[in-house]
C-alpha cells in the first residue's frame, strides 16, 4: 500500500524553466535578500545604459544596510580591474574603515569572475549570492573559461609569458616582512 501524498508542490513562475536539480542548488530569498539582488541587476542595467561597461552590477550590504555598490566601469575608466565587484568592495572597505567584510554579504547580477573570485575571497564576506551564471556570462561573450584555464596551467603553458627571476633584493624583503613585528597579517 502506497502511503497518502498531499497536493503537487508548485514552484514560484521564475523558477519553473529550471530542472529541478537546478532549483534544489537554488536558495529561495528573503524579501531584502531578493531587494538587494535586484538593486545589483538594476546597477548592472544603469551602468550598461550610461556606457560605462558590461552588464555587471553588486551590491555588499552589512545587515540590512548597504555599505557598497558599483557597477562595471571597465571601458568608461580604461581600467580593466573596475569590475562591479571590486568597485563595490572598494567602496564597502572605505566606507567601514577596514580591509575585511567579514560581517558582510555581497550580491552581484552574475557569478564572478576569477579575479573578482579572489577579491571577494580576500575581503571574507558571509557569503556571495548571484543571479547570472559564468555560463550565461560566456553566452554573452564575456567568457573566463580561459582564465580558469590559465590558472590551473604550468607557468610554461600559459599564454601570457611568465618569467622567474628571482632577486636577493626581493628574498630580503619577505624575510624583513616575516620578522617585521609591526606587520598587520590578512
Amino acid at each position: 500500500m502506497q502511503p497518502e501524498r498531499g497536493p503537487k508542490r508548485q514552484f514560484p513562475q521564475e523558477m519553473r524553466n529550471f530542472n529541478r536539480n537546478q532549483i534544489f542548488k537554488m536558495i529561495i530569498l528573503k524579501e531584502k535578500e531578493r531587494e538587494f539582488l535586484e538593486r545589483a541587476i538594476h546597477l548592472a542595467r544603469q551602468g550598461m545604459l550610461s556606457g560605462s561597461g558590461g552588464p555587471f552590477g553588486c551590491v555588499i550590504t552589512k545587515g540590512e544596510e548597504i555599505v557598497g555598490e558599483g557597477f562595471n566601469q571597465v571601458t568608461s575608466s580604461n581600467d580593466p580591474t573596475a569590475h562591479a565587484e571590486v568597485v563595490a568592495i572598494r567602496q564597502a572597505c572605505s566606507k567601514l574603515g577596514t580591509y575585511q567584510l567579514k560581517d558582510c554579504v555581497i550580491y552581484t547580477s552574475c557569478e564572478p569572475c576569477p579575479m573578482c573570485l579572489g577579491a571577494i575571497y580576500w575581503a571574507r564576506p558571509l557569503r556571495v549570492v548571484y543571479a547570472n551564471t559564468r555560463e550565461e556570462a560566456a553566452a554573452i561573450a564575456f567568457d573566463d573559461d580561459f582564465i580558469y584555464r590559465e590558472i590551473g596551467a604550468a607557468m610554461e603553458d600559459r599564454k601570457i609569458p611568465f618569467v622567474h627571476s628571482p632577486h636577493q633584493l626581493a628574498r630580503d624583503l619577505f624575510k624583513e616582512w616575516d620578522e617585521w613585528e609591526g606587520k598587520t597579517l590578512y
